[in-house]
């Protein structure tokens, strides 16, 4: 009852997998149908009937390209070059099998490998193959040439129309309005902390959290995520990173001395903190410039870091100011960036922040695959696993002349999963879905024979269904009605038997065997066992990066010595971390349940780079007391040491699962007290600065040690 009531509710709504699933189809089959049948039978172009049902398909069926209609289309907008290319060359290679081999091989490496650009380009790639594979196979008809690029023009227009103009979907909240909710929470937030008791309560500390999770990558759709190269997208990721780490510091915000009233420097600053969020929140949510920029936040923030506290309970939540005012000055930098492009001109202290503002797209696209060219990105070894497998294939369907051969690397893109585990699952389903759907075919054919006028009354209604019912029910009832499909579209382009069906199984079976085989020989644990080397890297980075920021803070004579290696190791390690975790949480994890806290150990990458730009922003040259750098760089080696034994227990899959020697304690940096607990009674900005940055980051290693302590309870 309960799953027929959420049925109804999407089917009235319009929301949810099934209706989803259902305008994709009726957009698919308007334009495969019409392309083919127009070709086929006004035309006589049975060469091009054929192209256009299958690019039609390929970048409707195959492909998941995220995003609504519209957003669809425009990316099948841009790819329209790109498919021809592959048609021309998987064409002229196709003379040789040597040559074919070759081709997709290297075809196939480079549209996989792609996916490092995004979740756009990843969700084209299946589609992409499909368009090379498909010239690549005997006969050699290079005259045909002309007619392939027609039909393949004519099926990827219709499909581009349909996606655009039928049925549209509903279009979800984006991004950039995500954050500019986040924005106005913040504001709120600190309008209530000018305000007696100057602390949040509990209901503003809840919707300030809510407003961060909603930027979350996991509870953002695919579409809407600011996951691509270029110099908008990273500068959008960028305010949500901001948008989240301004909520974060507001919510801990330490209260002011207790009977004592706060200073009316830190409120003129939390209020200029609200009048920047708010100018934020209404530049991301109406793409225009506010009337306020952030000079006043500026001014007010110099004035509180040249005028220290009188208290050191007072100077502690003044260093917490301070890092709220800087995390509302990225906020508006990164949204101004995100808004208006090269035209937004951050100040000059936040040129290494927001450093691809001085780079040139093709420079940003440089940046983002050289990162992922390695045997240690996911990315790259998708790439080589799809490769390895087309290239098998396409040998096997050339040297054993296997008729209908581009079935068999249809189910080689198809099928093949980023580990073994989910490929075994996967090809289990699709066999059982491809013999019962062979079966079927076998009987249609049998009894229609070449009653060509039944197949094409037939085509449309069963592709509606086809990929109506496919996506929601799984990759076995896909397969099954994909046969009858094929079986019924090659019906009407020459005179065939019930073996069709036969052929079409066997073919199958080759490339899911060939799949399997794959994956087994390239990174058989896909991002599982990759995820914990990433992150151990990441974590050895962030280790070295504290070390040498807090030993620029507490030797002044070294501010010249920024730690530029050892942030760009962080900001290197992050993105090969990230990309990680996000394969990771797409493939079906063994054992099952909850595991290791990996998002908290990726955040703490993030807290590393922010917190040692402000770090080093605080440190005028001002030598500390003796005392005050000595318990700095305790802190700082307790802290790095306790990332390093997060790093010892993430990297390999035994240490995983057995955790860090010495159980959860073993991960925390300590039982010593912070040094601000008993802080020097003269000590300054950039003391409190830098013990604010480590407590954080203390903070980090306990949620990182508590997700590890749930792996391990039998609860």
């Amino acid at each position: 009852m309960r799953a027929l009531g959420e049925l109804e509710r999407e089917l009235r709504t319009g929301t949810g997998p099934v209706p989803a699933a259902a305008r994709r189809a009726v957009r698919t089959t308007c334009a495969a149908c019409t392309g083919f049948f127009v070709l086929l039978y006004a035309f006589d172009r049975p060469v091009a009937a054929t192209y256009a049902l299958f690019s039609a398909v390929s970048l409707a069926g195959l492909a998941r390209i995220p995003g609504t209609g519209r957003q669809r289309a425009a990316v099948m907008a841009r790819l329209l070059p790109v498919a021809c290319f592959l048609v021309i060359v998987g064409t002229f290679l196709a003379v040789r099998t040597w040559s074919a081999v070759l081709g997709m091989a290297v075809v196939g490496f480079c549209v996989a490998f792609s996916s490092a650009a995004g979740p756009r380009p990843a969700g084209a790639a299946p589609g992409l193959q499909l368009l090379y594979i498909l010239p690549s196979f005997p006969p050699y008809l290079p005259h045909t040439l002309g007619e392939r690029l027609v039909g393949t023009l004519t099926g990827l227009l219709l499909l581009i129309l349909a996606e655009a103009w039928i049925l549209p979907d509903p279009r979800p909240a984006t991004y950039a309005e995500r954050a500019a909710g986040a924005a106005a929470e913040a504001a709120r937030c600190a309008a209530a902390l000018g305000q007696p008791p100057h602390v949040l309560a509990a209901p503003a500390a809840d919707r300030a959290r809510a407003a961060a999770e909603a930027l979350r990558s996991s509870r953002v759709p695919e579409a809407e995520r600011p996951a691509g190269p270029g110099l908008r997208e990273r500068a959008m990721a960028h305010t949500g990173l901001a948008a989240r780490t301004l909520l974060s510091r507001l919510r801990n915000l330490p209260a002011p001395p207790a009977g004592r009233e706060p200073r009316q420097a830190g409120l003129d600053l939390l209020g200029a903190v609200r009048e920047s969020a708010t100018g934020t929140s209404t530049l991301l949510r109406d793409g225009r410039p506010p009337t306020t920029d952030s000079a006043e936040l500026l001014r007010l923030r110099a004035r509180n870091a040249r005028t220290p506290a009188d208290l050191p309970e007072s100077r502690r939540r003044q260093a917490a100011l301070l890092e709220v005012a800087d995390a509302a000055v990225a906020l508006r930098t990164a949204a101004e960036i995100a808004v208006e492009g090269r035209g937004a001109h951050p100040d000059a202290d936040a040129a290494d922040r927001f450093w691809y503002v001085r780079q040139s797209t093709p420079r940003l696209w440089w940046h983002r695959l050289a990162a992922h060219t390695g045997p240690r990105s996911v990315h790259f070894q998708n790439a080589v696993r799809i490769a390895l497998a087309l290239a098998v294939a396409r040998t096997v369907a050339g040297l054993d002349s296997l008729p209908h051969g581009f079935w068999a690397m249809l189910a080689v893109i198809s099928l093949t999963r980023t580990t073994a585990v989910q490929t075994r699952g996967t090809v289990r389903s699709a066999l059982i879905g491809t013999c019962v759907g062979a079966l079927a075919a076998g009987t249609v054919l049998a009894l229609a024979g070449e009653q060509t006028t039944v197949y094409a009354i037939v085509l449309a209604p069963l592709m509606l269904f086809t990929f109506t019912l496919g996506p929601v029910r799984g990759v076995g009832w896909a397969q099954a009605l994909f046969t009858l499909v094929v079986a019924v579209v090659f019906a009407q382009l020459s005179a065939v038997t019930w073996q069709l069906a036969e052929v079409r199984f066997l073919d199958v079976l080759i490339g899911s065997a060939i799949g399997i085989v794959c994956g087994l020989l390239a990174w058989p644990r896909g991002a599982q066992e990759e995820l914990g080397r990433a992150v151990a890297g990441l974590l050895r980075a962030c280790a070295d990066d504290v070390e040498s920021t807090t030993a620029v803070v507490t030797a002044p004579g070294r501010l010249t010595d920024s730690p530029g290696d050892e942030e760009h190791r962080v900001r290197l390690t992050l993105t090969m971390a990230e990309s990680a975790y996000a394969q990771y949480q797409t493939e079906t994890q063994r054992p099952p349940g909850p595991g290791a806290d990996w998002q908290a150990a990726v955040m703490t990458g993030h807290h590393v780079l922010w917190g040692g730009g402000r770090v080093l922003g605080s440190a005028d040259g001002t030598p500390l007391e003796r005392s005050e750098a000595a318990g700095l760089r305790e802190y700082a080696a307790r802290v790095a040491a306790g990332l390093r034994r997060a790093a010892a227990a993430a990297d390999g899959p035994r240490q995983t699962r057995q955790g860090p020697p010495g159980g959860t304690e073993a991960l925390l940096p300590g039982t010593l007290p912070a040094p601000t607990d008993a802080a020097p009674p003269d000590a300054g900005p950039a003391y409190f600065a830098t013990t604010a940055w480590l407590d954080s980051l203390t903070s980090d290693l306990r949620t990182i040690a508590s997700g590890r302590a749930a792996v391990r309870s039998p609860g």
